[in-house]
């Protein structure tokens, strides 16, 4: 998702002034910073008091994320045999065990692969509270072709494994399985429908060279038309600090020396996915496809496994918090 501008274009490589230059970005395999030192920190369940914390960095919420209300008891039904012994085991063999059993988590693979095939279904006007945007967009990609769509799909599915070997039950706003979209305000009522205990939507970025690691965006206090985010922004935040320490510990990428201060965290109003979201819900973006060194970590199956190790980390101190 490209930070400056929203704007779809008509084919999976939107128009952007792309800086040129043999400069390769080495900052992505430094050391951590001071800064990424205390996201680890943070995320490990540090004390929380004021004097840890960064400047420009809000506290962490003390009140407890929003929880799942679980499924209802389906109705009694009378049966004219009794299941027998091994079938009992079965079933209770197949229920979800581990951790994260119990809890819904719901994962935003930004964009759609075929978004550029369907340039009018994407540029219908969605209400986000705030304004109209944007049904969706096409997303950005690396100079060699490799799409954010592909991306964020490929990360989402091994987020996927990695939580339901926890016991939690995943599902997508979209998996490929749609020709276009879905539309923002669709993914976020995707969310409040599952009653999701958190919501991730992953994305990649598509600034210039130069500009280069990751941040997490966070819901601003919205409160105007369908959106309020009152509920929200605090579990929000606290998933996000979690996310944002354990992406540094499993990758070692350093926060973005180009959104959030240093921080590796942005406030945001104008993301219709925030808005609309009535359970905690981030974006991440993972990283700068235009930039050489960022591009050349994004495009790594190894390294996407270790962005999605980091996604499900923080994913699952938050709900086990």
């Amino acid at each position: 998702m490209s930070y400056d501008s929203e704007s779809p274009s008509q084919s999976p490589a939107p128009g952007r002034r792309r800086l040129r230059g043999n400069l390769v970005i080495v900052t992505a395999a430094l050391v951590p910073t001071a800064l990424a030192g205390w996201l680890v920190w943070q995320a490990m369940g540090g004390s929380g008091g004021q004097d840890d914390k960064p400047p420009q960095v809000l506290p962490l919420p003390s009140g407890p994320a929003v929880a799942s209300s679980g499924n209802a008891r389906p109705p009694t039904v009378t049966v004219t045999a009794t299941p027998s012994p091994s079938a009992s085991a079965s079933t209770q063999s197949a229920r979800p065990t581990g951790p994260l059993a119990g809890r819904v988590v719901v994962i935003d693979p930004g964009h759609n692969p075929s978004n550029f095939k369907h340039a009018a279904e994407i540029n219908r006007q969605v209400d986000i509270g705030t304004n109209k945007k944007e049904c969706d967009t096409t997303g950005t990609d690396t100079e060699g072709g490799y799409t954010e769509a592909a991306f964020t799909l490929d990360v989402s599915h091994r987020i996927r494994a990695l939580l339901e070997k926890l016991g939690a039950t995943v599902t997508y706003t979209q998996d490929n399985d749609r020709p276009f979209g879905p539309c923002v305000d669709e993914r976020a009522a995707i969310g409040n429908r599952a009653k999701a205990d958190a919501v991730v939507s992953v994305h990649a970025d598509g600034a210039g060279e130069g500009n280069h690691g990751f941040h997490v965006i966070l819901p601003a206090l919205v409160n105007a038309g369908k959106a309020d985010t009152a509920p929200i922004v605090g579990p929000s935040r606290e998933l996000g600090v979690r996310i944002a320490g354990k992406f540094v510990h499993a990758t070692g990428m350093p926060p973005s020396n180009y959104v959030g201060e240093g921080t590796g965290l942005d406030i945001r109003k104008d993301l219709g996915g925030l808005n609309l979201s009535t359970v905690p819900k981030v974006f991440i973006e993972c990283g700068n496809m235009r930039d050489s060194g960022d591009a050349a970590l994004l495009t790594s199956a190894d390294w996407r496994q270790k962005a999605a190790q980091g996604i499900a980390d923080g994913i699952s101190s938050f709900l086990q918090k």
